[in-house]
């Protein structure tokens, strides 16, 4: 089978498609991920081929600020950052920026199927005109239907330049869509067409640790790592508590940025998370997609300080679902957070809401089941290419 996969080059958006990725290319698909440059690295470690798309991240929020005479999202309510980002900067620049190169791409693969991530909206015009089914893959919870009834009427003029009406909610969940909410924390269904679900997280070593002190994980990821002041609230919050601290700055900043560091803290550039969640009691983080369903499938409670984007989407998945606190930016300080912390780690009820969130993800379907399920959906379905 050949597929064309088609992300935004945000690593939260093109990180959840990868685990499908791989097993695609081990079963002996053919794969090209066509996204920003940016990506190209990240695509080759994982063995696809990777075909460039559009100008990128940074010139698409470079564009919408242009149009806007401040910075774009200044003053969004948490509630409505989707509504305000998706259609113009998704739908209207990054869809209208990719396509040419997404489509280009896919006439000389021919694929079967084209997947493509919630956000890039270029994906299922792409599948429209060459003829195959659109598959979209969730990268987090399902953003309200609201969204993309906006996101519809903005990539509209885009589908009519190439001859094509839009069929409804920016053509998202036209065919098939891939969830990796665990059921229990998705609040909203799929409107229409075929639905699989796909563990979000491989299955995690969760094995009883003998650590002395409960060990804290602290990342703010890979996006909102550039401004360091909630590290430094954190670290002064946990310096006098009974807990270990180990935290990633990410591999562009210095930790000794930070530094002094406290006794108790460990401050990194990179750790996998593989390794540091296992023996984690709590992790304290920004809400990225990685972090938060890492924790969820580890059955780590949380402690989530939303920094923009679809950080807010997962910080009120995980706070209604019972297994972590959420501090909004505005009150972020040291009393809050050493507050935040001591709850999660001490009220039992985090810890039990956690573990059944962890069960309920190991119980879904992995990406090797689904690659499989994709190569029977593709042999009986069939669309006629423009």
């Amino acid at each position: 089978m050949k597929v064309l996969v088609v992300s935004t080059p945000l690593s939260g958006h093109l990180g959840p498609l990868l685990p499908l990725v791989e097993a695609l290319l081990s079963g002996g698909d053919e794969v090209v991920v066509s996204t920003g440059a940016e990506a190209a690295p990240t695509v080759a470690r994982c063995g696809a081929r990777f075909s460039a798309a559009g100008a990128g991240d940074s010139v698409w929020f470079e564009r919408l600020r242009d149009r806007t005479r401040g910075n774009p999202g200044d003053g969004i309510a948490p509630e409505r950052i989707n509504h305000y980002f998706v259609p113009r900067l998704f739908a209207e620049i990054a869809a209208a920026d990719m396509i040419d190169d997404v489509l280009a791409c896919g006439r000389d693969l021919e694929p079967d199927l084209v997947i493509f991530e919630n956000y890039a909206l270029a994906g299922p015009l792409a599948a429209e005109l060459l003829g195959v089914p659109g598959v979209t893959q969730l990268v987090g919870p399902m953003p309200d239907h609201d969204v993309y009834v906006l996101a519809n009427d903005a990539v509209s003029p885009l589908w009519r330049s190439f001859d094509c009406d839009v069929p409804g909610l920016a053509g998202v969940y036209r065919d098939l869509t891939i969830e990796i909410c665990p059921p229990s924390l998705e609040p909203n269904e799929v409107p229409r067409g075929e639905v699989l679900a796909l563990r979000p997280s491989p299955l995690a070593d969760r094995a009883a640790t003998t650590r002395r002190r409960p060990l804290v994980y602290v990342t703010f990821g890979t996006f909102f790592n550039v401004n360091l002041d909630p590290f430094c609230v954190v670290l002064e919050a946990l310096a006098d508590e009974p807990v270990d601290i180990v935290m990633t700055v990410g591999n562009d900043q210095d930790p000794a940025a930070l530094s002094p560091f406290p006794p108790n803290a460990r401050v990194e550039r990179f750790i996998p998370q593989a390794t540091v969640l296992p023996e984690s009691a709590a992790v304290v983080h920004h809400g990225g997609a990685g972090t938060t369903f890492g924790a969820l499938a580890h059955g780590v409670p949380q402690v989530i300080i939303p920094q923009g984007a679809d950080n807010f989407d997962h910080a009120t998945m995980c706070t209604r679902a019972g297994n972590a606190v959420t501090i909004l930016p505005d009150h972020l300080d040291p009393t809050t957070v050493a507050n935040a912390v001591r709850q999660v780690l001490h009220e039992p009820g985090y810890a039990v809401a956690a573990r059944k969130t962890a069960d309920e993800i190991d119980a879904m379907p992995g990406p090797d089941s689904v690659a499989e399920s994709l190569r029977a959906y593709a042999r009986t379905r069939t669309i006629d290419p423009r």
